[in-house]
């Protein structure tokens, strides 16, 4: 005869995983459900890119002063448009657009200019372009001395830069972005973006040794 087998025994517990154990494509999922992005996965979710967020604004504008408060504006943004992320596993892709676009609006509005700097004998690469390779990823606590060293005077010589040539070099060198992305972005012709990147490209050429020497 078949015993019953008590309730009790076939109850199986089910715990949640953690938050900081779910996988980046679940845990954006999960803020996409809901009338609202779920407040502890949005929390979570800030907590493992703000530090993307802060570097990217760095680079692009090191010398203002309300970076905290673009890097607030960006997560409000994303907060708002998180649903229509259809893909993802290129958040991060996604993420990058908020943080440009939204730096180039403020851009536009505050319309700050420097006055352009002398320019140097470009470097001519193989297939003709001008341009100087710029690492196309950021410095993490393990990598060597010397290329945070590095880093570190890339920062100070892109802030002598105007803002406009710094804003299209850090999408092409240091985010890889297209040409036809950073058009998009900035909205000027495909030509226009070459010339102002090829400029920037020079321009960099003359200031950054000025950094490098400190320590020779």
């Amino acid at each position: 005869m078949i015993q019953s087998i008590p309730l009790s025994c076939t109850k199986v517990e089910v715990k949640a995983t953690p938050l900081k154990k779910i996988p980046n494509f679940d845990l954006i999922l999960r803020c996409q459900q809901g009338i609202a992005p779920d407040r502890l996965a949005f929390a979570e979710l800030i907590r493992r890119y703000q530090p993307y967020v802060e570097k990217l604004l760095s680079y692009l504008a090191p010398d203002w002063q309300d970076r905290a408060d673009l890097a607030q504006e960006v997560w409000i943004r994303v907060y708002r448009k998180i649903k229509r992320v259809k893909e993802p596993v290129k958040f991060k892709g996604w993420l990058r657009s908020i943080i440009t676009n939204l730096f180039y609006d403020e851009l536009r509005k505050r319309k700050r200019r420097k006055p352009p700097l002398s320019l140097d004998a470009p470097h001519e690469m193989e297939d003709g372009e001008i341009g100087w390779k710029i690492a196309s990823d950021y410095p993490i606590p393990s990598d060597d001395l010397t290329t945070r060293e590095f880093y570190g005077k890339l920062k100070l010589a892109l802030a002598e830069l105007p803002e406009s040539s710094r804003y299209i070099i850090v999408l092409r060198e240091i985010e890889g972005l297209t040409y036809d992305e950073i058009a998009k972005i900035t909205e000027v012709s495909l030509g226009t973006v070459k010339s102002r990147i090829a400029r920037a490209r020079a321009k960099l050429q003359t200031i950054l040794p000025k950094y490098l020497e400190l320590d020779s």
